[in-house]
């Protein structure tokens, strides 16, 4: 279903209202609905039931809540800039981008007179939105040689496989695992995706499939579990993900199921590639299976599909009402399964060594403020 007047961000601030806006990814694809997050607890709320989701935007969003705080709170103190940053660092807890963006907010309002604070927390939020959006848009610059050179050796399309939504939904614009897709049909390759459903929440069936239709990007959405037919068939080129935080060894974590697509590329000779803003590295972790917590959701987006029937959304129980289910929302693949990443300075190989090479600059950071 295509929207007219689709926004080319899934989150911004109306000055009319003072309130920061978002797509609610929930409703998608069949409906596009607008909601406004005009307090903290809203803000929160957006994030932990995921009407925003993708670690970018999960950042973007907790940034414009530190600006929510300072402009409900008037001249917020010390005290309370630190309490209501505390609640938004919490709100989700596996993607980093969220600690980065209201810690970054943090220390420079800290530093900032509290009469000054509500437009330093709107011009900072904003600026961080656009950073990401630019981080993505050099992913994709950097990104595209790669499947040029696969498009180089045959004939047909290029044939990607991606999981999960790192889209422009999920990453401000261009996106992330996207960005090279976005760049290569630019430039006139033709591109093929193959979207893993992803399951549960089918962020790929739901979110993928419509930003690929909306640019016009041919795909076919499979379920989760036919990727490995299709590497050993030779129908995948390359994979290309997401993720929502990656050590500073190469570690990734990702949308449950991740793990099970690097096995698959790793036995079937398919370059396995993670595509990220290094606002997305973990500086601080070095064994993502002990150190990064994997959140548990609730079993019911596990127990109930949604889905469109009769011109209205509906939700339907699968499984016995009296069995139970488990919601593990990530997994982690190790390096030694990770071809490179794909960032705003360059591609990289998946080795401490590789990313510190392309990120010198990057230190352990001080202890949280």
């Amino acid at each position: 279903m295509a929207f007219q007047d689709v926004p080319s961000r899934p989150i911004w601030f109306d000055p009319a209202s003072e309130a920061v806006q978002v797509i609610d990814q929930r409703r998608l694809p069949h409906q596009l609905v607008v909601m406004d997050l005009s307090t903290v607890d809203a803000v929160i709320e957006a994030i932990v039931e995921m009407v925003v989701r993708g670690a970018p935007l999960i950042g973007v969003t907790a940034a414009y809540g530190v600006y929510v705080a300072c402009r409900t709170a008037g001249h917020i103190d010390d005290d309370r800039l630190r309490h209501e940053c505390a609640r938004l660092r919490a709100a989700r807890p596996t993607a980093v981008n969220l600690a980065w963006s209201v810690d970054r907010m943090l220390k420079t309002l800290l530093a900032t007179p509290p009469r000054q604070r509500r437009a330093a927390a709107l011009a900072l939020a904003a600026t961080i939105a656009d950073e990401e959006a630019d981080n993505c848009r050099r992913i994709g610059r950097h990104g595209l040689p790669l499947i040029e050179t696969v498009a180089a050796k045959k004939d047909g399309p290029v044939n990607v496989l991606t999981h999960c939504n790192a889209g422009w939904l999920a990453c401000v614009e261009y996106g992330t695992a996207t960005a090279p897709i976005y760049a290569a049909v630019e430039a006139g390759i033709e591109v093929h995706v193959w979207v893993d459903e992803t399951r549960p929440l089918n962020q790929g069936a739901r979110l993928t499939a419509w930003e690929l239709a909306q640019r016009g990007v041919a795909h076919t959405v499979i379920t989760d579990n036919a990727g490995g037919h299709l590497m050993q068939h030779a129908m995948v080129d390359l994979v290309i993900v997401g993720t929502d935080r990656t050590t500073a060894t190469g570690d990734v974590a990702n949308k449950i199921g991740t793990y099970l697509k690097a096995l698959a590329a790793r036995d079937n000779g398919v370059p396995f590639y993670v595509a990220l803003p290094s606002s997305t590295f973990d500086w601080c972790l070095d064994d993502g299976l002990a150190q990064i917590p994997i959140e548990a959701r609730d079993p019911d987006e596990v127990r109930y599909v949604q889905g469109w029937a009769d011109g209205r959304s509906v939700r339907v129980l699968v499984p016995p009402a009296q069995s139970p289910a488990g919601n593990y929302a990530f997994d982690v693949t190790p390096a030694r399964l990770v071809t490179g990443f794909i960032t705003e300075r360059g591609v990289c190989g998946a080795s401490p060594e590789a990313i510190r090479n392309l990120f010198p600059d990057r230190h352990r950071p001080s202890a949280q403020i």
